[in-house]
Order: C-alpha cells, then structure tokens, then sequence
C-alpha cells in the first residue's frame, strides 16, 4: 500500500501529492501528517515553494474523509499543527504554493485549495461546498470564499451546494489558468521553477503583507510596513537580496537571490 501523502522534492521545490483512493480524503491522521510536512518546508532555508496536487485524474480531494468520522474521527478532532489539510492555520508560512487541481475539488479539499495562492486546473475539474448536505458547516471556505469571489456566489455555493466547473472558477477570479489534464501537473511545475529563481524573502513579505491587511485598513497596514513592524518586511528592508536587486538593476543583469 502506498504511502497516503507522497511527497517528491526537486531543488527548492518541493510536491505534496494526496494518494487515498478513491477520493483522496483526509483524516485526522493524515491531516496531523500534512501538517508535518507543510511545517518542514516552511522551516526548511533550501525549499522556495511547493505544489501540492491529488493523485489519479478523477479527485483532487474530496476534504474530511466521512467513512473515518463514522467510524469515531471527530470533527473537532486533532487536526495538527496546521489544521485541516496542514497549511490552513499553520502561522508565518510566507513561501508561495500551487494548487495543481486535476479533478473533483469539494469541501476541505476545496479549502485547501483556497489557502494556496495560485491555482492551476484541469478542464474537466469541478469545484463544490457539498458540507451543507451532510449537515456540516465549511467553516474556513465561509470566511475566506466570500473575500475572493463576489459574495452572492460564495454564498449560492455555501448555501446550495451548487458545483462549477473550471470555467466558472475560472470567471469568478479563485482559478488562475485551465489547461488540458494532462499538462496541469506540468503547468504547475513551471509556475514553481518561476518562483523558485525569483526572492524569496521578498515573496515571505507578501505574504505577511497579504495577511496582515485582511484584518486592517489600508493606512493601518501601511503604517506598520513603513515602520517595519512587519517582521519578514524589516528582514527584506535589512537583508543582502535587497542590495542585490537594486544592484543587479542599475547593473542590467539577473539578480542572484540568496534568501538573506
């Protein structure tokens, strides 16, 4: 039996593939190891970005493994230390990840999906909020969802259930590209090649960025950026990578990032 999380590194890139058939479900014992495993890379200097996709072509992720909560997975259970899926709730994960969407991509799997920052789909992916069904609530796609598409959507899909497919994901602005089934692995690897030669701690500052300003206005963000109460923007501001930019600019050449 194959491992249920397998994970392959190439350079400072590292790929997390869910393998549980049939739907790639997650538990609380492979939830806690993801969480394991998104907080090695996160910790790990060498590693720049990961991709985390599904195995086979029909499931992305089908979320929280109903057939292990019937049989005594709690549904407040331990999910580890990055909550459910590993990356959700795991703190200061400033390095970018792609979501390489090769099929069905509903409730937790969805909100996985939702907490990477690019999203790479097959054509004949579908994306669905079915927990309305089970008598459950998708708690994290209810916060994040109604942010990042107009909110009547979000809440038809909250409410309803209702599935799109990529082209609608697509339309509403939550898929970045769609391309052909056989190519979305290969897509995501080049998007991860891109951001691997890019800088890194600029990349971590983004991030932070991003973060902080969900819960702030804007002046209130900009204050603590210009004041650099941001740690991973006083380490840019303070590093050798930001002399190397401006360098490698006045110089007109490939800068050569060192993370530092």
């Amino acid at each position: 039996m194959s491992e249920p999380i397998r994970t392959r590194r190439v350079g400072g890139i590292l790929e997390v593939t869910m393998d549980r058939p049939k739907a790639n479900a997650i538990d609380l014992k492979v939830s806690r190891v993801m969480g394991e495993i998104f907080r090695d890379f996160r910790d790990d200097p060498e590693l720049r970005v990961a991709i985390i996709t599904g195995a086979g072509e029909k499931f992305f992720c089908a979320g929280w493994d109903l057939k292990a909560a019937a049989a005594g997975d709690a549904v407040d259970g331990d999910y580890g230390i990055g909550g459910f899926g590993g990356m959700q709730e795991l703190r200061e994960l400033n390095k970018p990840i792609i979501a390489a969407i090769n099929g069905i991509c509903c409730g937790g799997g969805f909100e996985i999906a939702l907490s990477t920052d690019l999203i790479i789909a097959a054509e004949h992916a579908t994306f669905a909020l079915p927990e309305i069904r089970s008598g459950t609530v998708a708690d994290a796609a209810s916060i994040k969802l109604p942010k990042r598409i107009p909110y009547h959507i979000a809440m038809d899909m909250l409410l309803t259930g209702r599935w799109l497919d990529a082209a609608e994901g697509h339309r509403w602005g939550f898929v970045n590209e769609i391309v052909p089934a056989d190519k979305v692995l290969e897509r995501a690897w080049e998007l991860a090649r891109l951001l691997e030669s890019g800088p890194p701690l600029v990349y971590a500052a983004i991030k932070e960025v991003v973060r902080e300003a969900e819960g702030a206005n804007f002046q209130t963000t900009m204050n603590r950026i210009t004041k650099r109460q941001l740690r991973t923007v006083d380490i840019l501001y303070s590093s050798e990578d930001q002399l190397e930019g401006a360098r490698a600019f006045a110089e007109k050449r490939d800068p050569v990032w060192k993370g530092k």
